[in-house]
């Protein structure tokens, strides 16, 4: 599977946004990181600047609801044209029915994990989604240190995949940046989100390239 760099728009400007998305044209996707100030104590944007970010850019939105009740509300992003739909296993109450309304509204399907929440405790669903989140963080704020303990979860994810147990994308978030995505690659993680690495570097295109090309050695 190839290596994808996902942008987090969370650490863009807010006020230049469409500008932000140019910034990042290279990148394979932007995440979208929903928040209400419930699920995670932050409160960023919702479906409206999803719709108005979708129509400026080209890149598949790669959203991630920190938000209570996603079983109403997970439709809403997909129906949008979000390219990636991501619950919380700590906020569903029925995965896999939202599983499934997420991939008939032409989006795929994705669980994230919090770092505290068991892989193991998920594995009966997991056959249901596309992508695998692992919070290399605790969600709810960006510009946070990459847990290392979660490296041992993405291995364990990794060993499901290449076992042929499972057929999902592993994503990471939290942390990511040039010294720890090699470690994240190399655990296993397919896909790699990246907030203030991006938007935080002087140039984001060449912060994108030089990420990409460290996990992808590092898978290698």
């Amino acid at each position: 599977m190839s290596t994808l760099i996902a942008p987090s728009i969370l650490s863009a400007d807010f006020a230049r946004l469409a500008d932000a998305t140019e910034l990042i044209k290279d990148a394979d996707w932007l995440h979208f990181d929903v928040m209400d100030n419930h699920f995670v104590p932050n409160l960023t944007f919702g479906v409206p600047v999803m719709k108005a970010v979708h129509a400026v850019t080209d890149l598949p939105i790669d959203a991630h609801l920190m938000i209570e009740d996603p079983d109403r509300w997970a439709i809403d992003y997909a129906e949008a044209g979000a390219h990636n739909v991501t619950v919380h296993a700590e906020a569903v109450r029925d995965p896999i029915t939202v599983a499934k309304n997420l991939r008939a509204a032409g989006s795929l399907a994705g669980l994230s994990l919090k770092p505290g929440t068991d892989l193991a405790d998920w594995s009966e669903v997991l056959p249901h989604f596309d992508t695998l989140l692992i919070m290399t963080v605790e969600p709810g704020f960006g510009g946070q240190a990459f847990i290392t303990d979660m490296l041992d979860k993405i291995r364990s994810a990794r060993r499901l995949v290449d076992t042929g147990h499972l057929k999902l994308l592993i994503e990471v978030d939290g942390g990511i940046a040039a010294d720890t995505i090699e470690a994240a690659a190399e655990a296993g993680a397919d896909c790699f989100v990246a907030g203030s690495a991006v938007f935080g570097a002087a140039d984001p295109a060449a912060a994108i390239a030089a990420l990409r090309a460290k996990a992808a050695a590092a898978r290698a």
